[in-house]
């Protein structure tokens, strides 16, 4: 019995992120019927476009998934919103961007998760703690804090571990696009002209945010503003070194190919030392796993045989 619970409570948790995972993939689909069916309001005004919804869509099918999972997705989410704290969202809305997922996923979907997942964990909590008799009710309470707060954490740490992921590429990506825009501009390219071709010939987290800052530029918003925005997206201390020297040769006038020649040795250097940081880290790192699996092993084929001739020798 325990088990079904278990394999239900588990079950019950795939099914909630894969359906919010397909309703945040529809949720651009969505948006444009909420548009055509706001213009069709005002037919006046606009004839072309209601007679050209019309036209490609005659009877006004539907899919099953917009007319029953969406509604009843956003009626969840409407009731459950209520829990989050908007501190909460706040925190949820800055990981998705961290983790590069703003067009992707809203907030509220995730918010949702969010509560959705705690529920799950405290309501298995309970059917476990319900169905098993020898508890205190201290222990009882312990147990249903624990799923609580399993349940509240796991949708952090999942963004966690994409989060760190992305600047671990973005990290790796960045002297290699550095090297690259120094070359570039050497050459006789300006920068916004160097960064754009970089960005048509490479592919990579780090070059998705160069090009969300291109087209920030080329929507009339200063270079500074898109660099900054671009420094906050990644949370990398050399992305923001990198942005603000960039911002600094612009507005001292000073030499960019310099600037950025400096930034590529300077970004090269940082990485050569967090790897030599990562290599005498290792040998503390190695001794917890050397002494729980291995010195036991190496006692053992050392020291048994001559523990069994003591033995031996001890009872002729």
């Amino acid at each position: 019995m325990k088990f079904l619970l278990i394999a239900g409570g588990c079950g019950a948790i795939i099914f909630t992120i894969l359906y919010l995972f397909i309703s945040t993939m529809l949720k651009k689909k969505e948006f444009v019927q909420e548009r055509l069916q706001s213009i069709n309001k005002y037919p006046d005004k606009f004839a072309d476009n209601t007679s050209n919804t019309a036209a490609a869509n005659p009877e006004g099918d539907t899919s099953l998934t917009q007319r029953v999972f969406l509604p009843l997705y956003h009626n969840i989410e409407r009731h459950l919103l209520a829990f989050a704290p908007h501190a909460i969202r706040q925190s949820l809305a800055q990981r998705i961007i961290y983790a590069g997922k703003q067009n992707i996923w809203s907030v509220n979907a995730v918010a949702t998760a969010w509560v959705l997942s705690m529920g799950t964990g405290f309501l298995l909590a309970f059917l476990y703690v319900s169905h098993t008799g020898t508890f205190t009710f201290a222990q009882r309470i312990i147990i249903l804090l624990l799923g609580l707060s399993v349940g509240a954490l796991l949708p952090f740490s999942a963004l966690n571990t994409i989060i760190r992921r992305r600047q671990k590429l973005i990290l790796h990506q960045l002297p290699e696009v550095l090297d690259l825009l120094c070359v570039s501009v050497q050459a006789g390219l300006s920068f916004d002209a160097s960064l754009m071709k970089i960005t048509t010939q490479m592919t990579g987290p780090y070059i998705d945010e160069c090009e969300k800052m291109l087209r920030d530029v080329r929507m009339g918003m200063t270079r500074r503003t898109a660099l900054q925005n671009l420094s906050k997206r990644c949370n990398l201390q050399e992305v923001h070194l990198f942005t603000t020297a960039v911002i600094q040769s612009e507005k001292l006038g000073t030499s960019m190919s310099k600037t950025l020649l400096a930034q590529a040795d300077n970004t090269r250097e940082r990485r050569m030392q967090s790897a030599k940081a990562a290599a005498l880290k290792a040998p503390i790192k190695i001794l917890f796993p050397l002494i729980l699996f291995i010195f036991p092993a190496l006692f053992v084929i050392v020291l048994m045989p001559s523990l069994l001739v003591f033995i031996k020798s001890m009872h002729p």
